[in-house]
């Protein structure tokens, strides 16, 4: 399925999972679903994309990270499929009149699922195709366009159309240094800084932010928001981060600058 996925050719799910359940004899349909969202969760700790709809779920065994990684290992058609899709030049999509674009943000779990400690690090199958996507320049830069595009019409609908026509790319007018990517604003005239990071994946797939894209979310977190754009080649929608991003996300430091000392 994943493979399936990662190349834009359709499937069906339900009729996947029946014919598992039909071969597992004892498994009910919802135990077949609650481990393919295991299986998610493992293959975003490997560095992959997981299967849409199939929401990543933490609490898996140490026997299915063994299992999965032997189902990578060497797996030349998932390898391809992968590197093909978080690759591929991204266009720009208009928004649609619906405002069916917003979504609202993922909620945490009533039962906090602790990561195993047994998660991957010297894995072999692992891969680095989700930091691969996010340096996607055509898409991140699709994804700012229809942000831009998204808050110019907001403040239009609301009446402001100065304010509309006011809304700024400043990430491509003033550098990428500014720890945000579109300003705009509140429909009182107060600024709302906007940092966009958009996937072709699904919503709870984990993202790259900047230090100083967190630095300027702390400094700011009265008028910063993270919008969140996913699904983006398909169906784009979108969910706001409103404030500091580390109140939102478990951050990982996965990568250092190594400097060396005087």
């Amino acid at each position: 399925m994943l493979a399936l996925e990662l190349n834009g050719q359709r499937y069906n799910k339900t009729e996947y999972a029946e014919a598992l359940v039909q071969k597992l004899d004892g498994r009910s349909r919802g135990s077949v679903e609650f481990k393919h969202c295991n299986i998610s969760a493992v293959l975003i700790a490997l560095g992959y994309p997981y299967i849409n709809g199939y929401k990543p779920r933490s609490n898996y065994q140490a026997e299915l990270l063994d299992v999965v990684e032997s189902q990578l290992e060497g797996n030349a058609i998932i390898d391809a499929a992968a590197q093909a899709a978080v690759e591929r030049p991204a266009i720009e999509i208009a928004v649609s009149e619906s405002t069916s674009v917003w979504v609202p943000a993922p909620k945490p779990s009533k039962v906090r699922e602790r990561a195993p400690e047994y998660a991957p690090r010297f894995s072999p199958v692992r891969r680095d195709y989700l930091a691969r996507e996010a340096r996607n320049r055509s898409l991140g830069r699709a994804g700012e366009l229809f942000v831009l595009e998204l808050e110019s019409r907001r403040l239009h609908a609301e009446g402001k159309k100065s304010l509309s026509a006011r809304v700024e790319h400043v990430a491509a007018s003033q550098g990428g240094g500014l720890g945000y990517d579109i300003l705009s604003f509140e429909n009182d005239g107060r600024e709302r800084l906007i940092e966009v990071k958009t996937t072709a994946f699904g919503e709870l797939t984990p993202f790259y932010v900047s230090r100083n894209e967190i630095a300027r979310s702390n400094a700011d977190a009265d008028k910063y928001r993270l919008y969140r754009l996913f699904d983006f080649r398909e169906k784009p929608r979108v969910f706001q981060l409103p404030g500091s991003i580390d109140v939102h996300c478990t951050l990982d430091p996965v990568t250092y600058l190594a400097s060396f000392t005087a």
